[in-house]
């Protein structure tokens, strides 16, 4: 077997880019399905068909970073679901190194946020085969107004962010990093970096699940699957798996 393909080794990144796409995370879903590589970032000046989370509009006008990447699986590889932590680990260290001037943490299961809540950042993974598709936007020059949630920007947090095309090379350097982490030493190794970064234990939550139900708790940290721990009014913890978040 090719050294590159190792246990634990990664793909060097490689980057294309586009002035305009409906989606970098659609784009490159249809190009995994005819072979692309593992280690493809795909990145687009905008788009005007982003989604976010649960089939929610994502606004992409230029200036801003909109991009994705392939992963791969492999056979060893740990669960496809916990790449959703690997992103947001890699995210945060790249804003953590582009922003250095800007407190931000994470919320489950890979929002990055201002320290006061406002949203930075979104991810979406997206399968297809053996191929995962890795979509990022990153708020770096402007970011949405009068929505229901509050978000915002590096430039309007007093950064000076990067261009969109050296942003992405930074995130993916981040990625890559923290893709051999997860190959190496297995999904409990992120998911403990994930709650290094995440906002603090006894942080409010709000939980809406799937089904409807609306859960009020505190946050007691991830379980070793990376399911949020909901501490209930009645001391009891509640493990989340699949549901929107927010913090009270």
């Amino acid at each position: 077997m090719d050294s590159l393909c190792g246990k634990g080794a990664v793909l060097k990144p490689t980057f294309e880019e586009v002035a305009l796409t409906g989606s970098t995370n659609a784009d490159l879903l249809s190009r995994a399905v005819h072979g692309a590589p593992e280690g493809l970032w795909l990145r687009a000046d905008a788009q005007d068909g982003g989604r976010g989370r649960l089939g929610r509009d994502w606004e992409s006008p230029k200036g801003n970073l909109f991009a994705s990447t392939i992963v791969r699986l492999r056979e060893n590889d740990p669960s496809p679901a916990s790449l959703a932590f690997v992103a947001a680990v890699a995210v945060f260290d790249a804003v953590r190194h582009m922003a250095p001037e800007v407190g931000i943490a994470l919320k489950w299961p890979n929002d990055v946020l201002t320290i006061d809540g406002a949203k930075l950042c979104g991810i979406l993974l997206e399968r297809t085969g053996d191929a995962v598709v890795v979509g990022i936007g990153l708020n770096l020059v402007w970011h949405p107004q009068n929505l229901d949630r509050k978000v915002s920007d590096l430039l309007t947090l007093g950064a000076t962010p990067p261009d969109a095309q050296s942003a992405v090379e930074i995130v993916a350097e981040s990625f890559d990093r923290h893709l051999g982490t997860w190959r190496r030493s297995g999904m409990i190794a992120i998911v403990r970096q994930w709650e290094a970064h995440a906002h603090a234990r006894g942080t409010g939550l709000s939980v809406a699940l799937p089904d409807g139900e609306y859960l009020q708790g505190l946050y007691a940290g991830l379980d070793d699957s990376g399911a949020l721990q909901l501490r209930l009014a009645d001391g009891s913890i509640r493990a989340i798996h699949a549901a929107d978040v927010f913090l009270i």
